[in-house]
């Protein structure tokens, strides 16, 4: 028998998330790892009237891919992806890895060609998604790698994360709903200002946001979800930032990350583990040098770090920034074929001013 807190969270995704419609196209896209998920969505889409189109991947995939491809085949685009970015209504992704660490081996420039080879089609995707004409949703299944990396149990996990996504309230669809409201007023107070200023410890930073349009994050892209979000000034940031919580990303964690800012530009990086990743994702393109996204975290049903950015940009009482690409909606302008968040915690003892006045302080909000 399927956990029932399976089929509410893909009613969760179907109904709130991507709110597929009668005749909508959607693709559900997971590991095979991922399978009770991705059945119990395939189930909601007919239900909701929606033309599913699954594409399913097998355990070790990735790291065979990135083993044994050519250039020339790292550089193909698969039909499929190039519908789901530039003809598919909705896209449901769901994440589950049995190994965390399989890139680990690979070499960064392998992983750096096939992100400049798909910079089109993310691109093509945020654009339709900001104009209204692509509805998209990512999500994890829980899995032992994922609890591991969270220093769980796989039941621990379980109950953590389905909690995180509300899949355990019996009404998921109105909970998220309520939940946003607080979200929204948060986006609301910071919408129209200048600069936003961040100091924690290894922290200080300025950044502009004139002009910008601040989007509370509500469960439509990201589940679970809680945070609101811009695209800063492109060539505003000056300063330093320390990111607390270690990630995983393209297969490696990355942690205890400084980057140094000059007119927007990161100048200096440098990082406990996974610095050569780091540099090499930062030399991926222009833009993968400056920010994309400020976010401020705002589900405190995530207390602390997993090594899945998923959950920790949402850690209430924590900033992310993202290197790379902006989202076109909140008026930022950065182009990249990397988008990579990471997460400074304000909760150790940090402030967020907001055109001089106190946004957050020590992971708690003011306003």
């Amino acid at each position: 028998m399927r956990d029932p807190r399976i089929e509410s969270l893909a009613r969760i995704l179907v109904g709130y998330s991507t709110k597929v419609k009668p005749g909508d196209t959607c693709l559900i896209e997971g590991p095979s790892a991922a399978e009770p998920l991705i059945a119990a969505v395939y189930e909601q889409v007919l239900r909701a009237g929606g033309q599913p189109v699954v594409a399913l991947s097998f355990e070790g995939q990735q790291a065979a891919y990135y083993r044994t491809a050519s250039d020339e085949q790292l550089d193909w685009i698969s039909p499929v992806s190039r519908w789901a970015a530039e003809e598919s209504d909705c896209r449901i992704a769901v994440w589950a890895e049995t190994n965390t660490r399989e890139l680990s081996t690979v070499e960064p420039e392998r992983q750096t060609r096939r992100g400049a080879a798909t910079r089109e089609l993310m691109q093509t995707m945020l654009r339709r998604a900001s104009e209204g004409e692509h509805r998209w949703v990512g999500t994890l299944y829980p899995t032992n790698a994922h609890a591991a990396d969270a220093e769980m149990s796989l039941v621990e996990f379980e109950d953590f994360y389905y909690r995180a996504c509300l899949a355990d309230d019996g009404d998921p669809l109105g909970a998220w709903k309520r939940a946003a409201e607080e979200w929204h007023r948060l986006a609301d107070w910071l919408e129209g200002h200048d600069e936003v200023h961040i100091v924690a410890p290894g922290t200080d930073l300025k950044l502009g946001i004139a002009g910008r349009h601040v989007i509370a994050a509500d469960g439509e892209h990201n589940m679970p979800d809680g945070e609101f979000f811009t695209g800063p000034v492109e060539d505003s940031a000056e300063g330093e930032v320390t990111f607390h919580l270690p990630a995983t990303i393209g297969g490696r964690e990355v942690a205890g990350v400084r980057l140094r800012f000059e007119a927007g530009r990161v100048v200096d990086a440098t990082a406990e583990r996974g610095e050569e990743y780091l540099i090499s994702m930062l030399d991926t393109d222009d833009g993968a040098r400056r920010l994309g996204e400020l976010g401020i975290g705002t589900n405190y049903g995530i207390e602390h770090g997993t090594r899945s950015i998923l959950l920790d940009e949402k850690i209430g009482g924590t900033v992310h920034l993202a290197v790379g690409a902006s989202y076109p909606e909140s008026g930022g302008t950065n182009e990249s074929a990397v988008h990579t968040d990471m997460v400074c915690d304000l909760r150790r003892g940090g402030r967020v001013e907001v055109d001089g006045e106190l946004l957050q302080e020590d992971g708690k909000f003011i306003v």
